[in-house]
């Protein structure tokens, strides 16, 4: 019989029963029910958080048969029955009442089930509480509470201040009855994809225990590699013989698409499980997690804040990756939490993270979306070359270069903004990434930066740009920096090029060079 691949399967039940592949997470719920009450998981989407809560509800509704052959079948040897209460915030909520109804609904589902008279009181905070004690009361047992994509309606409506301030006032007086209940409670669980609402909503649930960047849990969403190498052999197996590919090659290629992802430093990479299952199933390497979750609100927030050059290989302080502070108004923390970026080195001594791009897949979807975005309506990129933009970088050769990216600019319906340097920067940053290019944007190479480093394997380019000046005024900042000799450290050869963009031509009218060898003479 061929092997089913759960793919946008989240019910534990229908995956237990229904002959779908499995990998075993249950040894951190067991781990997680005996070591606290309150705890937090953020993960970005499609990475399993609903699958898990859904077994989490399994496992204490004591339904024993359906963890058969399973780590915590084994661990638990006292196995009990309570009363679970699940919540799921997953739509739109774009639109006022919407988190009413929503909340109106799970409340009246529990009231009906345990025969509870809804009281007069219209707060959902109280008909809550009352939901918890009676069901208490009723049972004899304490309560579960699961609560999955809590922040929804945060992220949903951060365009949207006032109705933003309103769905954070709901949950937090809704989230803030568990505090005073803890005699009645079990066990409660909140999960989501940012920590927006963490500060906004879960700030009085003091005692709550974020796991979301524990070395304890950080497999406890996501594919390990032991994992795909185990779980999928026998697929692993068949489908190299398939591509013509060893079992070693089939898996790097599969690493090198959807694994990268880091919740803690130093930790062993976690794959994307929905793109892996999915690649398993389909037999191919797609774009299956990027195309359906693409976060507009963050994007547009990107585009309107001219952030993107500053993100992608970004250090970011250790302190502030765990608190989240205004978590909403920091693009570095919406792209992690999201899973545009993840944890790529942590430095000891400055206690800091190092940010990037996790594998080829979010690489691959993200730029040319961006790309899009800066110019709505454009089909540029699909007719640039990208062969050539690399073949210019590799071969020195700065004037095909710049000639190329003119062309690209001049046929682009866009209108210069503000920081129009920026913009610039973030064009010719995804252009270059989209060739696979290594591109550092705002790179300092001592306490002073330069706009772009780009570095081949024979040549290095240190760009600098200006708007409406001229090209030998770019150049006189790049020599005030000393970067013709501060970087020429290897055998590679130095271009310093200063561009010139006009906004009456809408393209580069301007631009020189000056080449540093090895031994740092300049070269005319």
């Amino acid at each position: 019989m061929k092997r089913k691949y759960p793919v946008g399967i989240e019910s534990f039940y229908d995956i237990r029963t229904e002959g779908y592949a499995y990998i075993d997470k249950t040894k951190y719920i067991y781990d997680l029910a005996n070591s606290g009450v309150y705890f937090f998981l953020s993960r970005p989407r499609r990475f399993g958080k609903s699958l898990l809560l859904s077994t989490m509800e399994a496992y204490f509704s004591g339904k024993r048969e359906l963890f058969k052959g399973l780590a915590i079948d084994e661990l638990d040897s006292n196995w009990k029955s309570y009363p679970v209460l699940r919540l799921n915030l997953s739509g739109s909520f774009k639109t006022d009442g919407q988190l009413s109804a929503i909340l109106d609904y799970h409340l009246r589902r529990w009231e009906k089930k345990y025969d509870i008279t809804q009281l007069e009181v219209s707060s959902f905070s109280v008909r809550f509480a009352s939901c918890i004690e009676a069901i208490y009361e009723q049972t004899g047992q304490k309560v579960v509470v699961l609560v999955d994509e809590y922040d929804q309606p945060i992220t949903d409506t951060l365009d949207n201040p006032e109705l933003n301030q309103k769905h954070c006032d709901m949950l937090r007086g809704f989230y803030s009855c568990l505090k005073p209940l803890n005699r009645y409670l079990k066990f409660v669980f909140i999960a989501g994809v940012s920590k927006i609402g963490m500060m906004r909503v879960l700030s009085r649930l003091s005692d709550i225990e974020d796991i979301s960047l524990s070395s304890d849990y950080a497999a406890i969403c996501g594919i390990t590699d032991g994992e795909l190498k185990w779980q999928f052999r026998d697929e692993i197996s068949a489908f190299a013989a398939q591509g013509e590919m060893t079992q070693n090659e089939f898996i790097a290629a599969i690493r090198k698409h959807y694994d990268g992802y880091h919740f803690y430093e130093n930790s062993p990479c976690v794959y994307h499980p929905f793109s892996v299952i999915s690649t398993l199933k389909r037999g191919c390497a797609q774009h299956h997690w990027f195309e359906p979750e693409i976060p507009l609100f963050l994007i547009e927030y990107l585009r309107q804040n001219k952030l993107l050059v500053k993100l992608v290989d970004n250090s970011i302080d250790k302190m502030r990756l765990y608190r989240m502070p205004n978590a909403d108004k920091d693009a570095a923390l919406l792209m992690y939490q999201a899973g545009y970026l993840t944890i790529k080195a942590f430095d000891e001594e400055y206690q800091s993270y190092r940010l990037g791009i996790p594998n080829l897949e979010v690489e691959e979807g993200f730029y040319p979306l961006l790309l899009n975005l800066f110019y709505t309506g454009s089909d540029s990129l699909d007719s640039f070359d990208m062969g050539r933009l690399m073949r210019d970088f590799s071969s020195g050769n700065v004037e095909g270069f710049i000639e190329h990216i003119s062309s690209f600019l001049s046929s682009c319906p866009y209108s210069i903004i503000s920081d129009s340097e920026k913009h610039f920067q973030n064009i010719l940053f995804i252009l270059c990434r989209l060739c696979g290019l290594r591109v550092h944007a705002e790179y300092r190479a001592s306490s002073k930066g330069v706009d772009m480093l780009i570095a081949m394997a024979s040549y290095r380019y240190v760009l600098d740009f200006k708007i409406d000046q001229s090209a030998q005024i770019a150049m006189s900042e790049i020599r005030s920096k000393d970067y013709g000799l501060s970087i020429v450290s290897d055998e590679r050869v130095t271009c310093l090029v200063g561009i010139n963009i006009s906004t009456e031509t809408r393209t580069i009218d301007d631009y020189c060079v000056e080449l540093y060898d090895s031994s740092a003479e300049k070269l005319e």
